[in-house]
């Protein structure tokens, strides 16, 4: 306990404004920190299948080059599959259930340097939010971009 001048005990009552405002800052820094680390990981798992489907037709189109014989890809109910290829070569299914190609599901990768642009368009079944556009224009590698959909 503290004492006043005049010797009477003085009685610490509450916290100071400043213990308040270290207290307020901290659940303040985690509260951010917890929604920075707590992304919707439905798309979180989508740009990964888009990433992922990116990097598959690079590997299939440099192995079409390298061989002089064409690759396809094509969605199938399941995943997809590389016709051209020798079985077990390259993945031929998604990472999570749910992911769905729109639109055209036939790209064609090759065996020339050059080929026309294509694209596929990504969305995970049931689940609101932009899908994610996996394209070349033909001359540069596929690329996974986000792609809003008109509602």
């Amino acid at each position: 306990m503290r004492t006043s001048a005049a010797g009477s005990d003085l009685k610490d009552k509450g916290f100071t404004l400043l213990e308040l405002l270290v207290v307020v800052a901290i659940i303040a820094l985690g509260t951010a920190g917890v929604s920075l680390a707590l992304r919707d990981s439905a798309q979180v798992g989508l740009e990964r299948e888009a990433d992922r489907l990116a990097a598959l037709f690079e590997a299939a189109r440099a192995r079409s080059r390298a061989s002089g014989a064409a690759v396809h890809w094509q969605a199938t109910a399941g995943g997809f599959a590389f016709e051209g290829l020798p079985p077990g070569t390259l993945p031929d299914h998604w990472l999570g259930t749910g992911t769905r190609v729109q639109g055209p599901a036939r790209i064609v990768l090759g065996p020339e340097p050059l080929i026309g642009p294509q694209a596929v368009l990504l969305q995970r079944e049931g689940t609101p939010g932009p899908a994610w556009r996996v394209a070349t224009d033909g001359l540069r590698p596929f690329a996974a971009q986000p792609q809003e959909l008109p509602p």
